[in-house]
């Protein structure tokens, strides 16, 4: 018989006692389980009486969110499913996707290729593959000849970005296009070729998609446009129609060197194309392969964007404005411009002068039906996260249907009657001892978090001032227990915004988390919310254990038959440990880790989310 001993160096104790948990979490859980477990029956009056959800799925709810360990036949722990994937925060319920393309918002980027600012960056593959990974469905690639003028590249013309080439940006697009949505991706080419140029990116596209490309009717005069659902699986080419009066210009092979004027330093593509001297001819004589490519055909705005806004009924198009234009346009024009995009494309883009990649209220273009708001995927900031917040509607497949007072007119509209109060009560947050050092926010105590709640949306429904909860001293779970409400007027537009920070008096607050959710699909309840950091992205989550479990630091197993010594570093190779009778066996999440050893002191679990829980009415 083989003898074990076990020493622990215990870093902390992360249970959470389930006394301290806000006064509405404990009733909830004496009424609808025993100790904190509850059987099948318990959790069907639960989803139906608290959540409001009557879920045909419940059983299968209930199977997927019960341990799967020894612990499974006592039944599902009505805490740690709080905490869970499973109690999301959103409806599944999908938006319908057989209107035409313009009655939707499509999740759409500026400049995909770049890797970081405009004018230094690298050009890569990379930021394509991932943007394609969070269901964006508008891909933008700038074509320009390579120095030899017989390739084609992709880069950020006349800058000092680097370049990638193209037929590698449309096999990563292949690869990727439907990772995370069925639904079509919209390829926007700014064109700056010339005509052999134009042929051999006919080629490329044709071979390299195949049956995946959506090819127009023969008279190149797409006059309704499909929907979403009649291209499941297909890829698009948009672009303005080739003409001559651009090759001159681009015969010239674009070299990264400093820009030719400090104008076209401030200047966007698209502005570029208007300044050109030349007169625009008819696109006959062009090259056919290319010109039968084009989905959706782009027009340039030149002049007055009255002329740019007239509706034609025989030929749909897609206009592109920048931003500047956008607001400009709205002052005089606003009726116009939602009357052109009930049946045409507006894409909207950054300003010239957003080198470092930031990006603008995409509001402005929604408010207006406006499609394709492209953004700086690569960027920051709030206006980012109310993109990425806006398009985890409809299952985050990138489409997300307009408001009918968007997509067809509607009389009955009333733009200051609220129709709804959205009731919140922000119940309490986890998960970043788990994320952060534990001297990330104070060197020398817990942090000391508070949240602030508010709506972004159309008009009045922008709250001017966010909601800040009281912050609660020296607490990495920390209980805030308060409730809000706010009057929504278009809740098809409305985001709930979350964000945390840690309250700091010496120093400017520390940023600890945020969401944007589209109260249009908030699902009533007490809901776990998953925060993201600055740029959008998830964070981590240790995986769910048992019931039971200890965070350490190190542990040092000794086997006196075999001499055996193990270190296991927890935090960095994810080891967990379950209770087994008066056994533990030590895992690494994946497979069997180490050994089965008599155990040595208790152990306790904590079930671990990076979130805040949250009552919606």
């Amino acid at each position: 018989m083989q003898s074990f001993e076990v020493f622990g160096c215990f870093q902390r104790h992360f249970r959470r006692k389930r006394d301290v948990l806000p006064e509405d979490i404990k009733q909830v859980i004496e009424n609808y389980s025993e100790n904190g477990t509850m059987n099948v029956k318990n959790f069907h009056e639960f989803l139906r009486n608290v959540q409001g959800q009557y879920d045909e799925d419940a059983n299968s709810i209930f199977e997927k969110a019960k341990p799967h360990n020894h612990l499974r036949h006592k039944g599902l722990d009505l805490l740690q499913f709080l905490f869970s994937d499973l109690n999301h925060p959103l409806s599944a319920i999908p938006d319908d996707m057989k209107s035409p393309f313009s009655h939707y918002y499509i999740y759409t980027s500026h400049n995909t290729y770049l890797t970081g600012n405009q004018f230094t960056s690298d050009s890569s593959v990379r930021p394509i593959i991932r943007a394609l990974q969070k269901g964006v469905r508008g891909i933008e690639l700038d074509l320009w000849p390579n120095s030899t003028n017989t390739d084609v590249n992709v880069c950020h013309g006349r800058t000092l970005t680097s370049s990638v080439k193209l037929r590698k940006c449309l096999k990563v697009i292949k690869d990727y296009a439907f990772c995370s949505s069925e639904y079509p991706v919209i390829i926007t080419f700014e064109d700056h070729l010339n005509k052999s140029l134009r042929a051999k990116v006919a080629t490329m596209v044709t071979h390299t998609f195949g049956d995946m490309l959506f090819l127009p009717r023969k008279d190149y005069k797409l006059t309704t446009l499909p929907s979403p659902a009649d291209l499941k699986r297909k890829i698009g080419i948009s672009t303005k129609p080739p003409n001559e009066s651009l090759e001159s210009e681009t015969n010239t092979p674009q070299k990264n060197v400093l820009f030719a004027t400090i104008l076209d330093c401030f200047q966007s593509k698209d502005d570029s194309d208007e300044n050109s001297k030349h007169q625009e001819i008819e696109m006959q004589g062009e090259v056919p392969e290319y010109r039968d490519l084009i989905a959706i055909h782009a027009v340039k705005h030149k002049g007055d964007v009255r002329d740019s806004l007239r509706v034609d009924p025989n030929k749909v198009k897609r206009l592109s404005l920048s931003e500047q234009e956008l607001v400009e346009a709205s002052k005089e024009h606003g009726q116009q411009i939602v009357r052109f995009t009930q049946g045409n494309i507006l894409r909207v883009y950054p300003k010239g002068t957003r080198l470092d990649s930031s990006n603008y209220n995409p509001y402005d273009g929604w408010n207006h039906g406006a499609q394709m708001v492209a953004f700086n995927m690569q960027g920051y900031g709030k206006h980012l996260w109310l993109m990425q917040g806006m398009f985890r509607a409809n299952n985050g497949c990138g489409y997300v249907k307009k408001p009918k007072f968007l997509c067809e007119g509607d009389p009955s509209f009333r733009p200051n009657e609220v129709k709804k109060i959205l009731k919140v009560k922000i119940y309490m947050g986890e998960g970043w001892h788990s994320e952060f050092h534990h001297a990330h926010f104070d060197y020398c105590s817990p942090p000391d978090f508070y949240a602030k709640v508010g709506i972004a949306g159309y008009g009045e429904d922008e709250t001017p001032t966010m909601h800040k909860t009281k912050w609660i001293e020296d607490d990495w779970w920390p209980i805030w227990d308060e409730v809000c409400e706010f009057p929504i007027r278009v809740p098809e537009l409305a985001l709930l915004m979350v964000e945390v920070k840690d309250n700091d008096t010496t120093k400017k607050h520390e940023f600890a988390g945020q969401t944007c959710l589209p109260v249009s699909e908030l699902r009533s309840g007490i809901r776990c919310v998953p925060l993201y950091n600055e740029n959008g992205e998830k964070y981590s989550t240790p995986s769910q254990t048992s019931y039971d479990d200890y965070r350490v630091n190190a542990w040092r197993i000794r086997a006196d038959s075999e001499n055996l010594e193990m270190f296991l570093s927890p935090i960095k190779d994810n080891v967990v440990f379950d209770k087994i009778g008066d056994k533990v066996v030590f895992e690494k999440i994946g497979g069997l880790f180490g050994a089965i050893v008599q155990p040595s002191v208790p152990t306790y679990m904590v079930a671990i989310w990076h979130g805040a829980a949250l009552t919606l009415w």
